[in-house]
């Protein structure tokens, strides 16, 4: 009997009992689709966290204050009250640096006409769109001069535009709106850049950092810097201009400790996609659990095969089948039968995925390596799981076989 004379038989056998079959998949069957989606998800939740990095800016570095300590407690990053305006300055002149921006952020009440809506305003410089990425699809963003100046000039979020004008298609140049009670000409539009986690970036107002700082929110310090390099090869470079340049403007000796720190782009994405990676790897192992109890399925059903099929056994033992052919069969019969779960747990996951991607705002990557990694690993289960009750099968005596009833 050769090889395909065995799949006909098993075929058949697994048409033979329809529902049977079926429960005996459904552990395979459940265990691909669920190992296929968890892993289309957890690829595409890393996709997303690594294009919202990346849209952070282009060879981003970003420099904020560092820790304070209370009673020998450190009370956590940024909690030291040290970056300024001229520290910007100063890393804006660096050999190795592209443009730096320097941010403060609060929440505060705009007012345009009779709507009222509470958004966040961002005070930063004209280096911003060239740092962060930013594109103005409406308008300009302000120049040095009004930020020198502190001019009273806004450039403002998509959602901005649609909470106070009702029209996300609107045009908002030339309109003039209210920050607390302190007016604002807008003079530019963001492009949309979408979420990034909790944090909507249309959901915001830009404004001069003079006028943010001076005149609206009364800071004197900054809470970030934002540095972009010149290139990527050059971010170590930038790196230690930075630290020279801020150390220098904070007058530290070389014995004290630096009282910022700098973080860069690489280190964000490296620490997010590291995050992303264990959480996908837990949930694809959780899921490919029930592989293995859809492998002990077939075992028991093949056990209880064998068990029906005695008489069978013995007949064919009894006109010259060897106890190789007997194991093969049994053996090919627990492979199909995994094969079979495995594809149509295949493409129950690629259905489960796609039907994610279009019901929610999660946009799971489905690729074909986890597809064909989860359609070998059922098979495996089928020869694993198949070997033993194709032995005892093999084992059989034919008279033991034959007198069975």
């Amino acid at each position: 009997m050769n090889f395909f004379e065995y799949i006909r038989i098993s075929i058949n056998s697994v048409k033979v009992n329809k529902m049977r079959s079926f429960l005996t998949m459904l552990g395979i069957i459940i265990g691909v689709s669920a190992v296929i989606a968890m892993v289309a998800i957890g690829q595409g939740a890393s996709k997303s966290v690594s294009s919202s990095i990346q849209g952070l800016g282009s060879n981003l570095l970003i420099v904020s204050p560092g820790q304070a300590q209370q009673g020998g407690i450190k009370l956590g990053a940024g909690s030291f009250e040290t970056l300024t305006l001229a520290d910007a300055d100063a890393i804006r002149k660096e050999s190795a640096i592209a443009g730096a921006a320097p941010d403060v952020s609060q929440p505060s009440q705009v007012v345009m006409g009779d709507q009222n809506y509470a958004t966040t305003i961002e005070g930063t410089t004209a280096d911003y769109p060239t740092v962060r990425s930013t594109e103005v699809q409406r308008g300009r963003f302000f120049t040095d001069f009004e930020v020198m100046s502190q001019a009273n000039v806004a450039v403002v979020g998509t959602q901005v535009v649609e909470n106070l004008m009702g029209d996300a298609g609107a045009n908002p140049v030339g309109q003039t709106i209210e920050i607390n009670q302190m007016k604002f000409t807008i003079i530019g539009e963001l492009a949309s850049q979408g979420s990034q986690g909790a944090t909507n970036n249309d959901d915001r107002i830009v404004i001069p950092i003079t006028t943010a700082m001076n005149r609206l929110f009364d800071l004197t310090k900054v809470r970030t810097i934002f540095v972009s390099a010149k290139s990527n090869d050059l971010m170590n470079q930038a790196q230690f201009e930075i630290t020279e340049a801020v150390r220098a403007q904070h007058h530290l000796e070389p014995a004290d400790n630096d009282d910022f720190q700098i973080t860069s782009q690489a280190q964000i994405l490296s620490t997010a996609q590291g995050v992303t990676g264990v959480l996908t790897a837990l949930l694809a192992g959780i899921a490919g659990i029930s592989l293995v109890v859809g492998g002990i399925g077939i075992m028991n059903i093949m056990l209880v095969s064998v068990t029906e099929r005695t008489r069978e056994i013995g007949i064919r033992k009894a006109i010259g089948a060897t106890r190789s052919a007997i194991m093969a069969q049994f053996l090919i019969e627990a492979i199909v039968l995994s094969l079979f779960g495995g594809l149509i747990g295949i493409m129950l996951g690629v259905g489960i995925s796609t039907l994610v991607d279009k019901v929610t705002t999660l946009h799971p990557a489905i690729t074909l390596s986890p597809i064909l990694y989860a359609f070998f690993f059922s098979m495996i289960i089928g020869v694993v799981f198949g070997v033993y009750p194709a032995r005892k099968a093999a084992r059989l005596n034919p008279i033991d076989a034959l007198r069975y009833e």
